[in-house]
């Protein structure tokens, strides 16, 4: 690998580390490749917002096209999936197998809860009463924990709120594991019902930091240690660098300058990993969620991509410049565009509520995202695409489908976070 890239291929290896290369093909991928898939990317972040397609279904249509949603919900949800939850990009989906990684952070994390004055230390019959109630009949839904604990034999009425708070600090101890959901409601036991034994043995936080910052190298093809460290949301920049120079030393990381990647006025810093590919030029087109990996550190995208993006939708529906939940748009090796979908599904229509170019759009652009648009219908079960007039982008791609339905759509929309649809940072008590 060379030691200066330019912008452009830092993209293109950064995209071909991240499993884009030529454009999808829809209908192929199966259970084995959708596995192969989330082990590549090491994790899969949760959302529950629903307005089109929930955020961890999106990273395996935009790598490999339409596939069976019902294929991966066996993979994630069932009682003993090869997938687990875990708070590790936030809330995520990760191998069962790396459970043990992650103990340096269930420490942390019970050293900051669990201390005399931290919550379930001041909630302790609680903690107790839920321990007890796993280990006598779980893993059980909520409604099961619920219903139990207004109806105790054992001591009494508890205060729901309580069970609930009890049960995500015990998740993020670790003494609690998701044993797979239903819809989307979570069903916990305690971490011996759920993980293998042999998963559960802790890794020392050395050698576990080591490994997350190897595999997020991998990940990511090229990086700065900021990246590295946002791939795992590890705060210990010292535990980080002492990482990538144990890395490089044992050859899996060579330091690289990359063209207009700077830090304080001077270059930054940034390493490639061994294995990472320098395609001659990248294929794909996607549509992407906000927490896909390619996006998802701000700052990165920013370096990338030049592109700057912030979720709207607790912005006042009046003041959105680009929609309640726009999606980027990839195109080639390059961020062209966002568009907000909304799955209308009484009436069977995927309304593109708005769609935007970013810094001028190339050529074919408005083609492969029409295309990726009707794939994203299909996908979802809806038979139409229908676009607004709200962006720049909205008449290019509505000619594109061959002249789609239009409709109306603007920044004062009616859309909102409903109860069904809470927000996915407040599942987890910090």
């Amino acid at each position: 690998m060379k030691e200066t890239l330019s912008a452009p291929e830092a993209r293109r290896i950064a995209l071909a580390a991240q499993g884009f290369g030529k454009r999808p093909v829809d209908g192929r991928a199966g259970v084995r490749t959708l596995g192969a898939t989330i082990r590549r990317l090491g994790t899969l972040q949760i959302d529950s917002v629903n307005v089109f397609a929930r955020s961890h279904y999106m990273p395996l249509f935009s790598r490999l096209g339409s596939y069976e949603t019902a294929d991966l919900d066996r993979l994630l949800f069932a009682r003993r999936a090869p997938f687990v939850e875990y708070w590790a990009h936030v809330a995520a989906f990760i191998p069962a197998a790396d459970w043990g990684l992650f103990d340096f952070r269930m420490r942390e994390l019970r050293r900051k809860y669990d201390a005399p004055d931290g919550w379930t230390r001041r909630h302790a019959e609680t903690v107790s009463w839920v321990r007890d109630e796993l280990a006598t009949r779980g893993p059980l839904r909520p409604a099961d924990i619920e219903r139990d604990a207004h109806r105790s034999r054992r001591g009494p009425w508890w205060d729901w709120d309580e069970v609930k708070s009890a049960l995500e600090y015990l998740w993020l101890y670790g003494e609690v594991a998701i044993a797979g959901r239903r819809g989307f409601e979570r069903r916990y036991g305690l971490a011996s019902q759920v993980i293998p034994d042999d998963a559960r043995a802790p890794v020392p936080r050395e050698d576990a930091i080591r490994e997350l910052v190897r595999r997020a190298a991998a990940a990511y093809g090229v990086a700065t240690a900021a990246d590295l460290a946002d791939y795992w949301r590890i705060r210990d920049r010292k535990a980080i660098i002492a990482a990538v120079s144990d890395l490089v030393d044992a050859g899996d990381l060579s330091p690289v300058t990359v063209e207009g990647w700077t830090s304080g006025g001077r270059p930054a810093k940034a390493w490639v990993h061994r294995d990472a590919r320098l395609p001659r030029r990248i294929e794909s087109a996607a549509v992407l969620t906000p927490f896909d990996p390619v996006v998802w550190f701000r700052d990165r995208a920013e370096r990338l991509f030049d592109f700057s993006y912030r979720i709207e939708i607790y912005t006042p529906a009046n003041r959105r410049r680009f929609g309640y939940y726009s999606l980027p748009v990839l195109v080639g090796d390059d961020i062209v565009g966002r568009v907000d979908l909304k799955a209308d599904r009484p009436t069977g229509r995927l309304l593109v509520q708005s769609a935007w170019w970013e810094h001028g759009a190339p050529r074919d652009a408005a083609e492969a995202v029409a295309d990726r648009l009707r794939a994203a219908a299909s996908w979802q079960g809806l038979e139409t695409v229908s676009v607004s007039h709200w962006g720049d982008a909205t008449d290019d791609i509505a000619r594109m489908l061959g002249d789609a339905p239009r409709h109306d759509a603007g920044p004062i929309g009616p859309e909102a976070l409903s109860p069904a649809e809470p927000d996915a940072s407040a599942e987890v008590a910090s």
